[in-house]
């Protein structure tokens, strides 16, 4: 028959593509028709196909495709009958996501209502459209029990999803990227050149941590600050320690790493010291507590100097830093200027 041989052809380019939304609904609606018995063709599977997504048509290229994709990423026992004319499955076999469980679905939904924390970037649109795909196939509708589970209200993102995807596309292909940028503290617009890394969400804030060419050494830049972003046709070799965790000394305090490792000693007072002892700060913590002086010690190392700064002034007189000296400068230098700003 015409439309075997266009599956052979079709097998015999053995074209990669990647699994998408679309691709997987095609695949469900297609394996439910062949699963039924009915020995479907594909003049059948395309109008079977219409009937369940309410398309007005289909290529037949597009179910030949769809046809391919069971058999070379879900390895299908898929043959095709030349006397019913018609495909059958020659082994007894079910696509997997029909037999996904109702407490899976669950911590899927749940998975997507913990991923709530991204919403507004790219990355939380495509993840939660792939969730709501194999939720809405089994049907689960919403469950009262996931309204329990919560984020709450965070900052917002908000990322120009053409920066996104064009980051996106220079991470795949180790190509350096230039744009205009306006930093924090270089408030003056730049030209940057970078050899893109990764790329960190945090609090709101979506960054691209990567090797600045012309600072020769690796830094972060806020992608709502980058302007007239551009691919370059120059590729990197990604070095082994590429990302950011592995510069941060072992410290847990987001998306901030510097050169220096430095060892630093915190006190806590009042109800700061429970607060303390809830969470790992660093990989290398030391936690004691001096309860004759209602103080509770933390020693870590860590390269995040500026989070851990800004942590320390966030719990007020509750916090004291002992050590590196330099920290206890600043932090004196921050309360004279709180001071000073009172009094103004």
């Amino acid at each position: 028959m015409i439309e075997y041989d266009i599956i052979k052809n079709t097998m015999k380019k053995k074209e990669t593509r990647t699994l998408n939304k679309k691709m997987l609904e095609r695949i469900i609606i297609v394996h439910n028709a062949i699963k039924s018995g009915m020995y479907p063709n594909n003049k059948q599977l395309r109008r079977f196909y219409c009937e369940q997504t309410g398309y007005s048509k289909v290529g037949e290229a597009t179910i030949c495709r769809t046809i391919d994709a069971l058999r070379t990423y879900f390895k299908a026992p898929l043959e095709y009958d030349r006397q019913k004319n018609g495909y059958y499955y020659f082994e007894d076999w079910d696509f997997a996501l029909n037999n996904i469980s109702a407490q899976d679905v669950f911590y899927l939904s749940a998975a997507k209502t913990l991923l709530s924390s991204f919403q507004g970037s790219p990355l939380y649109e495509e993840i939660s459209g792939v969730i709501d795909f194999v939720t809405d196939t089994q049907a689960a509708g919403k469950s009262a029990l996931l309204k329990r589970i919560a984020i709450p209200p965070a900052p917002a993102f908000s990322v120009d999803k053409q920066v996104w995807d064009d980051i996106l596309r220079a991470l795949q292909g180790n190509l350096v990227i230039e744009f205009d940028y306006t930093g924090r503290w270089d408030t003056e617009m730049q030209h940057r050149r970078v050899r893109p890394y990764q790329l960190l969400l945090e609090d709101g804030v979506c960054y691209l941590y990567g090797f600045a060419e012309e600072r020769e050494d690796t830094r972060l830049f806020v992608l709502s600050r980058m302007k007239k972003l551009k691919i370059t046709s120059d590729r990197f070799k990604l070095p082994a320690d590429y990302e950011m965790a592995s510069q941060s000394g072992g410290g847990r305090f987001g998306t901030f790493a510097s050169r220096d490792l430095d060892k630093y000693v915190i006190d806590f007072y009042g109800d700061a010291r429970p607060y303390i002892k809830e969470r790992v700060w660093a990989d290398d913590q030391k936690i004691t507590d001096f309860d004759d002086e209602d103080r509770t010690r933390i020693e870590f190392s860590s390269t995040q100097f500026r989070p851990i700064q800004y942590w320390v002034l966030s719990q007020g007189g509750n916090a004291i830093p002992r050590e590196p000296e330099w920290l206890v400068e600043e932090w004196q230098d921050q309360i004279k200027q709180m001071v000073k700003n009172i009094k103004k």
